[in-house]
């Protein structure tokens, strides 16, 4: 059976925040019977985090669309009582707008801190997934249509096809080692998970300090190489994809026959600044 899944591309949201602002306006003041009642106006169903990465002239920013994951696992739904969570044959996850009332443990249940509490209705509530508007025969969410660089992508496929593309693609989910099975799915999730190691490479000669351009910077790991690149035409390296808090690094660079050495160790994303070779 064919089933909803959302993917989306951490490498091409920019915070324009449309996905939210959408969520907002499809709930917000409006009661959906049998998916959800309306959202109070300070709640984000959909909200983007933000990370900054590095520290001047070498910063990134990412950014990570965030929301009910709509579990194939859902701890909401092993919380809940007398039948006020359902997870659809489509994968889709409801939290029942009547059932629901007073079960405010499934606010805690959920690991990824997106069941809200409306305090005026009493109720636990989260994004259904616009599967109202899904099953109106819509073939995409509202909130994937809204998105102006396909950052979101609506996905039906049985599980057979999504983990092809999954593998294809390199798609990752949220904290996997809670065994959640979450049916959001992320691309180029490391944009926002992982740290880099960067810096500048230069010269003197004859007194006049410039870039150097192609210097080898290699980075070794208890004495072995993991990662080589090439500094650009400023002399800018970055070595992307590390591990936070991953310790003691050590980085080789040559250049015109020359050679330098500079130790790191890594915590968040650091900028070694100038290195004169």
């Amino acid at each position: 059976m064919k089933k909803w899944n959302l993917v989306i591309d951490v490498a091409k949201c920019f915070n324009c925040q449309a996905c939210a602002i959408t969520c907002h306006d499809e709930y917000h003041g409006n009661d959906f019977p049998g998916y959800a009642a309306s959202m109070p106006n300070h709640q984000r169903w959909i909200e983007i985090r933000t990370r900054e990465k590095g520290r001047c002239p070498m910063v990134e920013v990412a950014y990570l669309p965030v929301t009910c994951n709509h579990c194939d696992n859902p701890p909401c739904l092993r919380a809940a009582k007398d039948g006020a969570v359902r997870k659809r044959d489509d994968g889709i996850v409801i939290i029942d707008p009547v059932k629901a009332k007073g079960q405010k443990q499934l606010v805690d249940a959920c690991p990824y801190g997106h069941i809200w509490w409306n305090d005026e209705l009493g109720l636990p509530q989260a994004w259904p997934f616009d599967a109202h508007l899904l099953d109106g025969g819509w073939d995409k969410t509202r909130v994937a249509q809204s998105c102006p660089t396909t950052a979101m992508r609506t996905v039906k496929l049985d599980d057979e096809e999504m983990a092809q593309m999954v593998r294809a693609e390199g798609l990752e989910v949220l904290r996997p080692e809670l065994g959640t099975k979450p049916r959001v799915y992320y691309k180029n999730l490391w944009r926002f998970s992982t740290a880099f190691i960067g810096g500048s490479v230069s010269e003197e000669k004859s007194g006049i300090v410039d870039c150097a351009e192609g210097a080898i910077v290699h980075l070794l790991k208890d004495g072995r190489e993991i990662a080589k690149v090439a500094t650009d035409n400023y002399g800018d390296f970055k070595l992307d994809k590390l591990p936070e808090n991953s310790g003691a690094y050590t980085l080789e660079i040559t250049f015109a026959g020359r050679r330098a050495t500079r130790e790191a160790t890594l915590g968040e994303s650091i900028n070694l600044g100038d290195i004169r070779i």
